[in-house]
């Protein structure tokens, strides 16, 4: 192979060129899926680069405010707000846009709505800025019926309705994964060229994984099934050897390194979260969407994450997402637990 001719690829996917191939699939596709997607791609270009020169800026530190969740906001959560609001009414194809940051769901003004409903999380683990550890955008967009005025019903659907997810890690370098509902793939931020270039093609999370990620903190609180999955993954009663714990903190970095490498994500309910701390529609669902696209499982401790079906938008539930093995085992643990009962 010449890796010297390698180096400079004349070939490149980029993630337009990939989505507009998607398009072509469907030949009565009129382009408006395409048009909101480069207009989420620009808002992470914009929010990478406001990442990148945050301390130089002086974007860091609080804007003051409390968030709906009751988080202190950071500048550049309330930045990064703006700029995915912005964009996607600007797009001319949403008509509901739900935030992590609003506490309301924004309706598009009539002479600018789409068919698209778009829920998002602008900067997930923003705590997480003044240290340098990886932070993400979070995305998932539904499609709403034909005809008649939008209603928050046309947005609390079960992620299984979801028609695409994705997420935006800006961290060593800018990655974007996305589905559109036929298989995983990973894009990387060219600074030089300002392009996302398919990097990643069809990611598929591997069955079993030697890594588990969880906030052992919380372990006092645990219920039984998750404690007894973690002394598992820490003293295996079956002669294997025992599982890397590894817990960033930041869901999208702890969620794209199990996407790769396998393993388990969890962020289970307990004594003092009963209903879990990660929102359903905009952190829950978009990852559990992409981890079944990747071959993987998502799992609430009650049933399949993406059947849910949520009440109000900003609603919390546990999680457990990764490889399909690991998360098998976890179901077992809870179907004993209940059969107990």
């Amino acid at each position: 192979m010449d890796h010297a001719a390698d180096v400079y690829k004349t070939d490149l996917m980029t993630i337009t060129r990939h989505v507009l191939n998607e398009q072509s699939k469907y030949p009565e596709s009129r382009g408006d899926f395409s048009i909101l997607l480069s207009h989420i791609v620009l808002g992470c270009k914009f929010v990478c680069a406001a990442v990148n020169k945050a301390g130089l800026a002086k974007l860091i530190g609080l804007a003051g405010e409390t968030n709906i969740q009751g988080e202190e906001q950071k500048k550049l959560d309330v930045l990064s707000n703006e700029v995915f609001v912005n964009a996607l009414v600007s797009s001319g194809r949403t008509c509901i846009l739900v935030s992590e940051e609003d506490e309301e769901a924004t309706f598009v003004e009539p002479s600018k709505r789409g068919r698209y409903c778009v829920v998002f999380d602008p900067l997930d683990g923003s705590s997480n800025i003044d240290c340098g550890v990886s932070i993400g955008t979070i995305f998932g967009i539904y499609l709403i019926k034909d005809g008649g005025e939008p209603t928050l019903e046309d947005v609390l659907q079960p992620g299984n309705k979801m028609v695409a997810a994705g997420y935006c890690m800006y961290g060593s370098s800018c990655t974007f994964v996305l589905s559109t509902g036929s298989g995983v793939h990973g894009f990387t931020l060219d600074p030089s060229l300002g392009e996302f270039i398919m990097t990643h093609p069809d990611i598929k999370i591997p069955k079993k994984g030697k890594i588990y990620s969880v906030n052992e903190g919380n372990a006092k609180n645990w219920d039984g099934p998750t404690a007894k999955y973690v002394e598992k993954c820490k003293f295996p009663t079956d002669g294997s050897s025992p599982k890397s714990l590894r817990y960033i903190g930041s869901m999208v970095a702890d969620v794209h390194r199990t996407l790769l490498y396998g393993g388990i994500f969890l962020y289970p309910a307990d004594k003092k979260s009963p209903n879990g701390k990660l929102r359903v529609l905009y952190e829950v669902f978009p990852m559990s969407f992409l981890m079944e696209q990747a071959g993987g499982q998502a799992f609430t401790g009650k049933e399949r994450a993406l059947d849910l079906v949520p009440t109000k938008i900003h609603e919390r539930s546990p999680i457990f997402l990764g490889s399909y093995d690991e998360v098998e085992e976890i179901k077992a643990l809870y179907a004993a637990e209940e059969k107990k009962a």
